[in-house]
């Protein structure tokens, strides 16, 4: 909570506001997140039409395995037992990872580290977590990182969450810009309150098969999918920075039924624009899906199939392969985190 006349993206924390959503955290399950797993949402589906990317499988010779706690800059005692949710993205010949750590797994009071493939190793950075809790609209934590690169630098969007004045749950979209993936400089809201209406998550940029952010019709394009009153918006910009946007339908799932909750991520390959969604299917049942576009067409819908990544930081490709990592099908307490390799589209 801010204070007083003060917005709470600009206000700065309160430590004991921290101690109590740590502790609220550390008191978290879910009986649907607590089982839920990669392999329901990437399965193989009958007639995968050839645009559709995926099946996945796991690669085992990518996992990354964290096996020590960080400092806590907060002061508050802050501890992992899980992490998920990561964004990759290639520099050089190295493999970069910002992914989500939380108390407990699908938690709130995350934190957000990054990790570094070199020579065939892990290397978890001495720095983390690299985005924390600073300012009070990410009291509830600081998750979901989106990576992209664009004009020789990189864009990380990331959910802060927090609690307003009549104790309702809010999440902002906030942004922060970097020159080597190592140090971050927070920028700020990316989606006003206007638009967002106190809630938005998305922040899903149409990314090449390297994480470079691709201009759709001249301007780079982010679509919005939960929270914002209800609309579908979509939002516009030249730099990845500074952000206008509209109501824009884009999405239909009459063909699949059920309703959408949130667009993962979208990717941009040659005459394809491809959007990875996690829906409610008919029976009310988590899945995932995927909706094929024309790059010179971005909101008229060509097809839909069932199956998907869910890969929240977006997909890449690894030699000729997309992939993705994911962490919710380690054991308790394990924080591990699989690499999936797709196994049915060949390299366009």
């Amino acid at each position: 909570m801010a204070p007083e006349g003060v917005s709470p993206d600009r206000a700065p924390v309160d430590a004991a506001a921290l101690r109590a959503a740590y502790a609220e955290a550390m008191q978290h399950t879910n009986a649907l997140t607590d089982v839920i797993s990669t392999d329901q949402f990437s399965a193989e589906y009958p007639e995968r039409p050839d645009w559709a990317i995926g099946p996945f499988a796991r690669d085992e010779t990518l996992t990354f395995r964290l096996d020590r706690q960080w400092n806590d800059p907060t002061g508050i005692g802050w501890r992992s037992d899980s992490i998920f949710n990561p964004t990759l993205i290639e520099r050089e010949d190295e493999l970069h990872m910002f992914y989500r750590a939380s108390p407990r797994k699908e938690s709130t009071s995350s934190r957000i580290g990054h990790a570094v493939r070199r020579d065939g190793e892990w290397t978890d950075s001495p720095a983390n977590p690299i985005v924390y809790p600073t300012l009070a609209n990410e009291t509830l934590g600081c998750e979901d990182p989106k990576i992209y690169a664009v004009d020789g630098r990189y864009v990380l969007f990331y959910n802060a969450i927090w609690r307003t004045d009549t104790g309702e749950v809010a999440c902002d979209i906030m942004l922060a810009v970097s020159d080597d993936l190592a140090h971050w400089d927070k920028r700020g809201l990316a989606v006003p309150y206007e638009v967002s209406q106190l809630w938005a998550k998305g922040a899903v940029v149409p990314r090449d098969a390297a994480g470079n952010a691709v201009r759709i019709g001249g301007d780079y394009l982010m679509f919005l999918s939960e929270g914002c009153g209800g609309r579908p918006m979509v939002g516009r910009s030249d730099d990845l920075v500074s952000w206008r946007f509209e109501e824009h339908p884009y999405l239909d799932l009459s063909a699949l039924g059920g309703s959408l909750h949130e667009v993962a991520c979208a990717v941009a390959d040659g005459p394809d624009l491809v959007l990875d969604f996690f829906y409610a299917d008919r029976n009310g049942d988590f899945a995932a899906a995927q909706a094929l576009y024309s790059p010179d067409d971005p909101f008229h819908q060509l097809d839909v199939h069932r199956g998907g990544s869910l890969a929240w930081g977006g997909l890449q490709k690894l030699g000729d392969e997309w992939a993705f990592a994911q962490g919710w099908d380690a054991p308790a307490s394990s924080r591990e985190m699989y690499f999936y390799r797709s196994t049915g589209r060949a390299t366009r």
